[in-house]
Formats: C-alpha cells, structure tokens, sequence
C-alpha cells in the first residue's frame, strides 16, 4: 500500500534528478527475482480491506491468480499477467479484479516486483529491477501455461514497468494486448511540485528519501520516463488501451495518462460514467472500470459496464488508514 497519501503524491511526481542509465542487460545491478505470492485470499472491495488481510497474511495472493496448473482455453488463449502499482502488492491491488478475471475464464498471475529483501511492500526500489524481474515472471508464465502471448494489465506504476518491458526490452513478441490503469504514462508536475523541487537544490533527494526510488523515477521529464517514451510510445503489433480518470489525484495534467502512439486507445473514464468520479487511488477497486477491464479484454464476451455513480475523493481515506496503520 501507498505509505500516505502525501507522501505518495510527492513520490509519483516528483524526482526529475534522479540518474539514470539506459538499461543494457537483462538483469541490472542489484536484481533478484520476482516474488511470487501463492497463499489463496479472499476477494476484496477496497485497498482497506486488503491492506488489513495482507497485514496476517503477508503471502497473499487473489484468489484463483498465481494457479500454474491453469491451461489457457480456446475462448481465453492468453494469460492476464497483472502488474501492481508503488508501494504495493499484487494482493493490495488486485484482490478486487483478479478473482472476476478467473471467474469470467482467464489464466490469471500476478507478481510481487521490485521490494528490498523481506519486503512486506513492493514497487518501492528501482524501477530497472522491476522491469527484469517483470520479463523473467512473463517467460515463467509462458513456459507453464504453453501460451504463445499473454495480456498484461498495469496499474499505476505496474503500467510504466509493463509498458517498458514491451517497448524496450524486447517483449512485443511475447504480448498480445496492454492495458495501463491510471498509468503514469508521461509521468505529472503534481500541481507545481516537480518544478519547485527542480529549483530547490537538494529537494528531489528529500522527495526520495521520504518515499520511494521507484516512485520518484516517475515525474514529467525525469530520465525514466524519458526514456520509456524516446522514439515514440508504443511499438507494432501490440494492443494498447489506457483507462484513466479526469480526477486523478496523482497523475498531471490529466493528458500525460494517454499514449501518444499510432493505435493506441485511450478510455477516459467520465466519457464512459459521467458520474463516476473515482481517482488514482480508487481505480482498481471501481466496479466499472473493472467491468471495462473485462470489456476490453474479452470484448466478445464480456457484457457492457454499468454505469453508477461514485463520489469524489472516494478511497482516498482508505489509502490513508492503510499506509498510516
């Protein structure tokens, strides 16, 4: 889970002095592979309850996800490999989506990335490792499940890292359709703070230090996302979908979430529910959009989301509560 949500806005936005070397190797300093959770929990309305399950079970995995026995069918042929946000894990942000995804008939797996060694949060350390330890997780998914392709689905940061290995380390082939919820795709200013700690000597670094490497890899023009998105932001032969909020709390100006690329879609979430006003923090856990999800990867199946309303700000408390508890 995020730790506060200051300290989380600070974080997604705010370190563009970070330096950074193009990735040349497969495995980067420091890497060690993925965590792959495997103790079955209950599904989950909200990163609350989550929060609270996985306190007592630090395993946890959504229900029916991580099942490497699962064959792919004729009417679902790929594996959905879902890629959780910062500060987070693969139960705290998909213990809502994952379970409907296996009941609607997918092949579904999920991976803890990019946390220290006995890390109870994940996507906190550099953002290189995650991308690794990302292809090593695909290539396990494909060799079990004897898939030619899977689906992946990012949230938040799980976009970035998805979408990197995809675009420049050599995933394409291997990836049939990406989707990025509220993903961070050109990174955000966070209502001026990038350029205040861009003008203040010594700021950014207390931006890290007060949250994570990871996170701060990710503002507007930092060298990550710069490199992420040099020679375009999509490449051919992959499917790539973005759903985002007009009210993302983390991510401006609101336009940075959409691809750029030819082919890209770009869902906005209040062109489809006027009245939903779900955020950043919220957004995995909003029933529409997980019914979306569903829409957009099985189109032909999946009936049409039903539109409710939501209210501003919703979830924000319970990011609160679980990164303060």
């Amino acid at each position: 889970m995020r730790r506060r949500v200051s300290a989380a806005a600070l974080a997604c936005t705010a370190v563009v002095g970070v330096s950074l070397a193009p990735i040349a190797a497969a495995e980067p300093a420091g890497y060690r592979p993925p965590v792959i959770p495997s103790q079955p929990g209950p599904p989950q309305s909200d990163h609350l309850a989550a929060a609270r399950y996985i306190a007592t079970h630090p395993d946890a995995v959504p229900s029916g996800v991580n099942d490497f026995e699962c064959r792919p069918t004729v009417d679902h042929p790929r594996p959905v490999v879902l890629v959780h946000g910062t500060d987070s894990s693969a139960y705290s942000d998909w213990a809502g989506i994952g379970p409907q995804l296996v009941e609607a008939g997918f092949c579904v797996f999920a991976l803890n990335y990019g946390g220290k060694p006995d890390a109870d949060t994940y996507g906190t350390e550099d953002m290189r490792i995650g991308f690794a330890q990302l292809a090593e997780f695909v290539d396990d998914v494909l060799d079990a499940t004897g898939a030619a392709k899977v689906d992946l689905v990012g949230f938040s940061q799980g976009a970035n890292v998805s979408r990197f290995y995809v675009n420049k380390l050599g995933g394409a082939p291997k990836v049939d359709t990406w989707v990025g919820l509220a993903s961070p795709s050109y990174g955000g200013v966070m209502y001026g703070l990038v350029p205040v700690g861009q003008a203040v000597p010594g700021l950014l670094d207390v931006y890290a230090q007060v949250t994570s490497v990871a996170a701060v890899q990710q503002a507007q023009g930092a060298p990550l996302m710069l490199e992420l998105n040099e020679g375009g932001d999509t490449v051919p032969g992959v499917r790539y979908v973005t759903v985002g909020s007009r009210v993302d709390e983390m991510i401006q100006p609101f336009d940075n979430i959409a691809l750029r690329g030819p082919g890209a879609e770009n869902l906005v979430l209040q062109d489809l529910c006027a009245d939903d006003l779900t955020g950043h923090f919220h957004l995995v856990y909003d029933p529409f959009v997980q019914q979306l999800l569903l829409r957009v990867l099985d189109p032909a199946r999946a009936p049409e989301p039903v539109c409710e309303p939501v209210p501003l700000g919703t979830g924000i408390p319970d990011v609160i509560i679980a990164g303060n508890s």
